[in-house]
């Protein structure tokens, strides 16, 4: 039977972030204005219009500020300053200005778990300038019996290998849980945090409507820092996920900045379960208003995790099913919602079927994603089907996470070549949501005038934005008329969530409740016509009127009474 959790008209906690659609930009991938090949913050601009008439509230803005680039501006050297490439700060404001001119609001990608080797404050830690001595983590390291140098600990890299490199110019090992060319802020010095409490006042005093924060679990070490279970990828995430004192820092980031603004923040963290993201949510948590975990982005994933190539890319809808109801019912606090992002494959792809179904497995996934509990994100490109490309060497890789992985397995000898790691590179790497945005079936898909930074899909002819608007069936107009949906009805955002016949290996169903308001979900999460009987689940439907809301068929709409539902047919009802 529905729960009985709480949840009417009456006692809503309305925020304009639950209510809100997120919009995901890469900007290097979104749109050049000046022919140079790499997208831009004018061409953004210039697109303003196009995410109005989607429908989407707010644009989440992957890093523009100042960076080598060494991971795509997660390095950061300098949190003041545009990149170049994407323009300068008069064309930062001028996006600002034109999304809150349509009634938009911009949040903003803050890295404070590291920064770039490029930073003034990393330059001036190596050289051990006073007040900067400790602002990283710097080491002696040891010897291997063969009186060879070893880093401090045994903890890796995310983007593979030790995640300790040495510097001559200190003479010392310092930390970086990512590239080697992003050393790991000290949060334990008081000053690295008073240093990220003025930067971040220092956005929103310019009007930004708050900060996707990465990493963001990272940021408290273990004191000694202790080995780590070299059984786990990377070695040491068991000891440095979640440290001693992560609470006491977001906390007091929110109560000195965060909290003085109408806000929100969203925390990418990795190695997080429901209980453990309660903990960060909410005035009686760490002010955070919700968190990206990645238990659901893990259901495909090998024995040691993602960046396992041993037996990757197999995984279940009851599974899949198990962990989102987790998080839609056990969840202390908001959640956010997405199935892909600039770090993951393309949705389609990996949980559709980007063949002889992508407009419909499309459909249903954008279904998935709009009808569930929280605030969901939609990644650039999702809205009209984009799909996986095809990698054919190491050399055709940008990604340094990916490019790491495939390093490690060659070197501990779990491939002989890249040959053999094709399949699982083809399937997982990051760079499949990097490829440009595919806007039309111009000479590079009308991306950039010049020469792209990276290749476009070579599917763009056909998969495209001007070939979507111009389809009323399209997978574009099923994004829009799903947004509208989801502002128009009270019970899709804030309604509680109940899940049908968990155990079916290819419907998922659920249904959410508000008061009176109840709509049912029924997803054929499969290539094959299937029955859909409700039945057996624990919801009584005996003489009910069901009325459709949306459905991504077009021609007629199956009932929920036995009849078989089409191949990744996905139909919203009202009853």
């Amino acid at each position: 039977m529905p729960s009985d959790d709480g949840r009417s008209s009456q006692a809503l906690d309305r925020r304009w972030w639950k209510e809100a659609v997120v919009y995901q930009i890469y900007p290097r991938s979104f749109d050049d204005s000046d022919g140079d090949g790499i997208g831009d913050l004018p061409g953004i601009t210039e697109r303003v219009g196009y995410l109005d008439s989607l429908g989407v509230d707010v644009v989440w803005l992957c890093p523009v500020y100042e960076s080598p680039q060494a991971d795509n501006g997660y390095d950061i050297s300098d949190y003041r300053s545009i990149a170049p490439e994407f323009g300068t700060m008069a064309d930062w404001k001028a996006l600002l200005e034109t999304l809150h001119a349509h009634d938009m609001r911009l949040l903003m990608d803050l890295v404070v778990n590291h920064t770039s080797d490029e930073h003034e404050w990393f330059r001036r830690s190596r050289r051990e300038e006073v007040g900067y001595e400790d602002y990283y983590y710097w080491r002696d390291g040891g010897e291997d019996e063969e009186g060879n140098p070893t880093p401090p600990n045994n903890w890796g890299s995310f983007m593979g290998g030790p995640a300790w490199t040495y510097d001559e110019v200190r003479g010392e090992w310092y930390l970086h849980l990512f590239d080697e060319k992003q050393p790991d802020l000290n949060w334990r010095n008081p000053d690295v945090r008073e240093e990220i409490v003025s930067l971040v006042d220092w956005w929103l005093e310019k009007g930004i409507d708050g900060f996707r924060l990465d990493a963001i679990n990272f940021i408290s070490k273990p004191e000694g820092l202790p080995d780590g279970n070299a059984d786990r990828h990377p070695t040491g995430v068991d000891v440095f996920s979640h440290g001693p004192r992560v609470h006491d820092y977001l906390r007091e980031l929110y109560d000195r900045t965060i909290s003085n603004y109408d806000v929100m923040t969203v925390g990418e963290m990795g190695e997080t379960t429901v209980e453990l993201a309660g903990e960060y949510l909410g005035e009686d948590g760490d002010g955070l208003d919700m968190v990206f975990h990645f238990e659901h982005m893990d259901v495909d994933a090998g024995p040691r995790g993602r960046w396992d190539p041993g037996g990757w890319g197999e995984w279940s809808l009851p599974e899949l099913k198990r962990i989102t109801s987790r998080w839609q019912t056990d969840l202390e606090g908001w959640n956010a919602q997405y199935l892909g992002n600039h770090d993951q494959p393309r949705i389609v792809s990996r949980f559709g079927d980007d063949g002889r179904y992508r407009v419909e497995s499309a459909k249903l996934l954008a279904t998935f994603l709009l009808t569930t509990r929280g605030t969901p994100f939609v990644y650039q490109g999702e809205e009209i089907g984009m799909t996986n490309t095809t990698f054919p060497d190491l050399d055709a890789l940008d990604d340094p996470m990916m490019i790491g992985a495939v390093e490690d397995a060659l070197a501990a000898g779990r491939a002989g070549s890249f040959d053999e790691l094709r399949g699982f590179v083809n399937y997982q790497s990051r760079d499949h949501a990097r490829t440009p945005m595919q806007w039309s079936d111009d000479e590079h898909a009308g991306f950039t005038a010049g020469e792209p930074w990276f290749d476009v899909n070579g599917n763009y002819p056909e998969i495209n934005v001007a070939a979507a608007r111009a389809d009323e069936s399209s997978v574009w107009h099923h994004y829009r008329d799903l947004i509208d949906l989801r502002g128009e009805h009270d019970v899709l955002v804030y309604g509680g969530y109940d899940l049908l016949l968990p155990d079916h290996e290819r419907v998922y169903a659920y249904t959410r409740t508000l008061d009176d308001e109840r709509m049912l979900i029924v997803l054929n999460w499969s290539g094959e016509p299937t029955p859909v009987d409700l039945e057996s689940a624990e919801v009584d439907l005996d003489g009910t009127d069901f009325s459709v809301c949306l459905s991504n068929y077009e021609d007629g709409v199956t009932a929920p009474d036995g009849q078989p539902f089409r191949p990744y047919e996905a139909v919203v009802y009202r009853y």
